[in-house]
């Protein structure tokens, strides 16, 4: 019911309906990018770079969420999408590897611009989506994301095996412009953005204080950064997996992470009626369970219980990143909510790079059961330590605000513009 209660409120659909299309070209986009330079160059390395281009602005979110804070956010969105959807067919003269630089600076921009569009959408959903169903509205976006990782890649392959990776590129910006005007025409109120006072060093100290000074955040956002540490870890020991425990060619990986993707779906549109029946730490520990639980799982060379696996992991991860950025929206006060929302983004998936580079090198030092093994227990060891001990809020440590009067961290959020 809360799901059709999501989609039946025209600012949450048409706010959707923009980060659906987004993020089919992004997909697509994704997928195509390392094959493109791979064939351009035959570089694994520069192949790899793609990544690195489109995650690197998360290490100065802070200073994007103060960018985004700036402004009203729906404008803002418009904006960056339209800008991006400029952009993007300048890769129509990427045809050499000469030309490959053209493709690292475009994807760096289109980091920056989804660190941008992640800020101000955390502000924007506190206006457009009402509190109660904040936490089915990020599940659901959840599960739209996932379902088009799932889609994207077999379209961006096909179309690139047609048509090079130039059509791609702007069946990507096709998207942004689309994106762009579902933006255009979400109707929501939103209060002006505060003054600014101080320098931009102390408007983004103001985000990252804010984040530190809820001890609930900061132990939400801190689970949300090893689930992805740990996730990365993993991941890494995948291809080992496929080729020394299930005896499959290194193609089946697709499998196991469609497998897991399914689960991220599902688990996408249950986030919110579970949160509803149980505290935001509690959700987030059950999350840390599962993928403990599906890690483990895959250290059984036996196809039913890795697949299996597979599936814990696709649910408990976005249940853990769901639990943090709601918590974030709930627990904010609406002027910082960009700020403190890119400063969580920097914790939660800035150790994504770190965790690749980490697990590859545990690959080759060990056992990669010993890997998958130690990833479960320090999944189970980190849901331990935030079901030890209640944060001190002053507020209910749940998923809706407290109730008038009770004290705060940070101010309690206004409620949703209408």
């Amino acid at each position: 019911m809360s799901v059709r209660e999501v989609l039946r409120d025209r600012g949450a659909a048409t706010y959707l309906g923009g980060v659906l299309v987004s993020g089919f070209g992004d997909s697509a986009m994704m997928l195509v990018a390392g094959v493109w330079v791979k064939t351009l160059t035959g570089s694994s390395s520069l192949a790899a770079a793609v990544n690195a281009c489109v995650w690197a602005p998360t290490l100065v979110g802070p200073l994007l969420g103060t960018a985004a804070d700036r402004f009203r956010r729906r404008p803002l969105l418009v904006a960056v999408n339209a800008a991006l959807a400029v952009l993007l067919p300048a890769l129509l003269a990427v045809r050499a590897g000469g030309d490959v630089w053209l493709l690292l600076v475009v994807l760096t921009a289109v980091g920056v611009g989804s660190v941008l569009c992640d800020a101000a959408q955390a502000g924007l959903v506190v206006s457009a989506v009402p509190a109660e169903l904040r936490g089915d509205f990020n599940g659901l976006r959840m599960t739209v994301n996932e379902g088009m990782k799932l889609l994207a890649p077999l379209a961006g392959a096909g179309l690139f095996v047609r048509w090079g990776g130039g059509a791609v590129a702007v069946l990507d910006a096709v998207t942004f412009a689309l994106s762009a005007l579902a933006f255009a025409a979400l109707r929501v109120r939103e209060q002006p953005p505060a003054p600014t006072a101080g320098s931009w060093r102390e408007q983004t100290s103001a985000g990252v204080r804010a984040l530190r000074g809820n001890p609930l955040l900061v132990r939400l956002v801190g689970a949300g950064g090893v689930a992805l540490l740990l996730s990365g870890i993993s991941s890494a020991a995948t291809y080992a997996l496929v080729d020394a425990g299930l005896h499959r060619p290194p193609a089946f990986v697709g499998v196991i992470y469609a497998v897991q993707g399914t689960g991220s779906v599902v688990a996408g549109i249950a986030a919110g009626a579970v949160m509803r029946r149980m505290p935001e730490r509690v959700f987030a520990a059950a999350g840390l369970l599962l993928f403990s639980a599906g890690a483990g799982m895959r250290v059984v060379p036996s196809l039913p219980t890795v697949l299996g696996g597979a599936v814990a992991i696709g649910i408990g991860l976005p249940w853990v990143i769901v639990a943090a950025f709601t918590a974030v929206q709930q627990h904010t006060e609406p002027a910082l909510v960009g700020r403190v929302a890119a400063a969580a983004g920097t914790v939660v998936f800035g150790p994504t790079a770190l965790a690749t580079g980490l697990g590859a090198g545990l690959v080759a030092l060990a056992d990669y059961r010993i890997q998958l093994a130690g990833a479960a227990v320090a999944g189970a060891l980190t849901a331990w330590l935030l079901l030890l001990r209640r944060p001190r809020t002053g507020r209910r440590d749940g998923n809706l605000p407290a109730p008038r009067g009770e004290e705060t961290g940070a101010k309690s959020p206004t409620p949703p513009g209408r």
